[in-house]
């Protein structure tokens, strides 16, 4: 892998880790159903105004329905989650139990997918499981029952991006493939319209929000902004030049940044049993991932869009 990959990999990792430091900022004080709809909203906008610069044709040869139904799996769903999560779990967390995404692959493929689930994957599996469960019982969040809640949020999401991937892979590249950007673009979309109905019921029977907030709507729009619109083009410059299963990679990087950014930005303190948790799931990501499954029938699954 070429310095410059590398370089594109490693800010891939500091933005997606940032996403979790501008969700938990901007979550507890907008509403998690609210920042959720803005960061598609303002993803989606981004995405347009690159396809535009880029003069990207808008043809989806028929594929238009299945991009935005992906979006709703792909981002709707998971960004929701992650907001809720954002209320009750430091950013470090989220962005550590976003690295099971592999690990749900492993489970969602073998039972619904008809992948081949090696011992070393179910290895990987079982490993992340007593990480996450270090994370579960020994933690800074303010309640056993608020961290647990957050977990599951987080867990969620990851499933989704993981059932996504599979989805990809059979509605977009096994019939003859689709330009990433516009799939992008036309997910953020499809997030877009699944999220608004929920918007606007919150906006009309909960308690005004305070927007007049000048730094949480930087929050919002970066996490709308550069950790969806720009985070893509990356994303998807690395696919090409490296490929998926390098490009996934990110995901053993994500965290590091997670942690760093609420440490230094948000004063967050984390237990040993965190790092413990932290490095098993590391290692269950690295035991699901690794070159040595290839021989078993490893999947060709198209890697989640975004964190």
């Amino acid at each position: 892998m070429k310095a410059g990959d590398f370089c594109r990999l490693l800010l891939l990792a500091a933005i997606w880790g940032g996403s979790f430091l501008f969700m938990r900022v901007a979550a507890p004080a907008f509403g998690a159903i609210n920042t959720a709809f803005l960061r598609v909203l303002f993803g989606f906008i981004g995405l347009v105004v690159i396809l535009a610069v880029m003069r990207t044709p808008r043809d989806y040869q028929r594929k238009f329905g299945s991009s935005l139904l992906l979006g709703v799996i792909n981002s709707g769903l998971p960004f929701l989650m992650y907001c809720l999560a954002a209320r009750w779990l430091p950013a470090g967390y989220s962005a550590i139990l976003n690295a099971t995404t592999p690990l749900m692959g492993v489970v969602f493929g073998g039972l619904f997918f008809h992948e081949i689930v090696t011992f070393k994957k179910a290895l990987g599996v079982l490993t992340g499981l007593f990480g996450i469960t270090l994370l579960t019982t020994t933690g800074s969040a303010e309640s056993v029952s608020q961290l647990l809640a957050g977990v599951i949020a987080c867990l969620v999401a990851t499933s989704c991006y993981a059932v996504a991937g599979f989805l990809t892979r059979r509605w977009i590249t096994e019939r003859g493939g689709l330009d990433p950007k516009l799939v992008a673009t036309g997910s953020q979309l499809g997030a877009t319209l699944f999220l608004l109905p929920f918007f606007l019921y919150t906006s009309a029977t909960e308690a005004p929000v305070h927007w007049a907030q000048p730094l949480v709507w930087l929050c919002v729009l970066a996490v709308g902004l550069i950790c969806t619109a720009w985070a893509y083009i990356l994303y998807f410059r690395l696919i090409a030049d490296i490929g998926p299963l390098r490009s996934m990679t990110v995901t053993f990087l994500i965290p590091p940044f997670g942690i760093l950014w609420g440490y230094l930005m948000l004063n967050e303190t984390l237990s040993r049993g965190f790092f413990a948790g932290g490095i098993l799931i590391c290692v269950a990501v690295w035991l699901v991932l690794s070159p040595g499954n290839k021989r078993a029938g490893m999947t060709k699954m198209s890697p989640p869009e975004t964190k």
